[in-house]
Order: structure tokens, then C-alpha cells, then sequence
């Protein structure tokens, strides 16, 4: 079902799978929880390498907490594998230790693995579960299920509006993003770096390691390392690039290299009139 131009909607059983689902978790804390989370998805052959997995869930837990309030927490982490996003959900009847702000245990926990390729996609499917699992009545319907097929019941009405392929976040965006905040970092006193420096580790828990590795040596090297493809020309460089490559990185989630100067390459922002 379309519902405009630039997402379709979704439900959540769409990557929830009625196996995927634990009705009483046995963990009793966040990692033994995230662990039982992830031993199921490995007995489904969703994930290969479950001890990297959770070492990234754990380090993005103590970046900040994925308990999002209310009892429910959505922990996630980036893992190269050939499906876009595999989720697994679990259900603790007296609730697990998060950290939360609101300092309320944990009851219901949404685990969600995603494909680095594909940054923009996890961001979708986030704010789609956060807005339902804000809503008192359907997150009493959770907690209250009889069983672990009513809690799949429950879970599977949940709505996700999520963009086609071409309109999800470029990785050559995330990594301008990166870039300007390594600008302001260098203006910024060493005091007030803690936020910006925050902002890039997220945006490089997005991004599979060889782009951070080039984008790194660029970074070091020019001081800069991506550039904006202008009227067919990479500002980096001032060298046309090749001929349809402007237009063809324009909404693209591809990366996409100035065959001349080695910068990323990004569609230049439209100019007002």
C-alpha cells in the first residue's frame, strides 16, 4: 500500500518473524537479555558472528541507552548480511535494568539488526516503533499478552512508513555529516567537544569500516574528504567527472569516487532562487 510519492506503509511483521519472538525472557540483565535476543536469531541463521553483534548492541548501549521510556527499549547494532533488517523481540514479566531515564525496568525489548548499506532504513523503523510503543493502550496490550502468539499479534499491527531505496540517506551523506562536524570540532573548545563528538561515533556505528578507513586518510591528508559534484564538476578538484555521474548520484545510496582527486562524491545542495 502507497501511501505518497516517497514511503510505502509497513508493518513491523514485515521483518518480525513469529519465531523471532521470546514470550518470558529468562535474562535477568540487559546483556544477558540482549545475548538470549541474539541466540535466536543465530539459531534462525539471520546473524553469523553473534560475540561481534553484541559487542557493537553493548558499546551503542554505553553510548546512550536504547530504553526509550515507558518500559520498552529497542537495542540495535550494523551487521553486513544479506538481509536489510532482522528483528527479534522479547517480553520480561518483572522487567530488566536499562538504564533508563525514566528509571522504570525494562518489559518489553525489540532487538534490531540492520544492514550498514542501508543507513536511513533503521532510522525509519525506529521512529515507526517508537511512536506506536508510545501509546498506553497498545503497550498495555503488549505486556498483557497471554501468550507469545498474542504478543506476535500485537507486535505485527505496528506501522512503519518506510522510504524506497532511493530515498534513504546516502552513505556519502553520512559521511559529509561526519565531515562538517570534524570542522567544528577543530573551532570548538575542547570543554564543548562532547556533543559533537557523541554525534560522530553514532554516525560511525553507521558506516561499514573500509569507507571510515578512506574517509579517515582523506581527512588527515587533505582536511577534507568529501566533495560536491556542481554542474557536472567535483568541487574538490574542479575536474569534470564522468559524464551522467552528477545526476546519477543525486538520491543515491551508492558511493560514488572523483576518479581524480579520490574524494567521495555528493550531489551539490540546490541553490535558492
Amino acid at each position: 500500500m502507497v501511501t505518497d510519492s516517497h514511503q510505502s506503509l509497513s508493518h513491523l511483521s514485515d521483518f518480525l518473524k513469529p519465531g523471532h519472538v521470546i514470550y518470558d525472557l529468562k535474562a535477568t540483565t540487559k546483556v544477558a537479555a540482549l545475548e538470549e535476543l541474539l541466540d535466536l536469531l543465530a539459531r534462525h541463521q539471520h546473524i553469523v558472528n553473534k560475540k561481534l553483534l553484541l559487542t557493537r548492541v553493548i558499546d551503542r548501549e554505553r553510548l546512550e541507552t536504547t530504553a526509550i521510556g515507558h518500559q520498552v527499549a529497542l537495542p540495535h547494532a550494523r551487521a553486513d548480511a544479506d538481509e536489510n533488517i532482522a528483528v527479534a523481540a522479547g517480553r520480561s514479566e518483572n522487567g530488566i535494568d536499562f538504564d533508563a531515564l525514566d528509571k522504570k525496568k525494562v518489559r518489553l525489548i525489540i532487538l534490531v539488526i540492520w544492514n550498514p548499506s542501508l543507513p536511513g532504513l533503521f532510522n525509519h523503523l525506529f521512529a515507526g516503533l517508537a511512536a506506536f510503543l508510545g501509546k498506553d493502550d497498545f503497550r498495555h496490550r503488549a505486556f498483557e499478552a497471554k501468550d507469545k502468539d498474542e504478543l506476535y499479534g500485537v507486535l505485527s499491527q505496528i506501522e512503519l512508513r518506510i522510504p524506497p531505496e532511493d530515498k534513504i540517506v546516502s552513505r556519502a551523506g553520512l559521511l559529509l555529516r561526519l565531515q562538517d562536524i570534524g570542522m567544528k570540532l577543530k573551532k570548538t573548545p575542547k570543554a564543548k567537544q562532547a556533543p559533537l563528538r557523541r554525534q560522530a561515533k553514532v554516525i560511525r556505528g553507521e558506516l561499514d569500516e573500509a569507507l571510515l578507513t578512506r574517509f579517515d586518510r582523506l581527512m588527515e591528508r587533505y582536511g577534507f574528504a568529501v566533495a560536491e559534484v556542481d554542474s557536472g564538476v567535483c568541487q574538490g578538484c574542479n575536474i569534470n567527472v564522468a559524464t551522467g555521474m552528477g545526476a546519477a548520484i543525486a538520491g543515491s545510496n551508492d558511493i560514488y569516487i572523483c576518479e581524480n582527486c579520490g574524494k567521495f562524491l555528493v550531489a551539490a545542495k540546490k541553490k535558492k532562487k
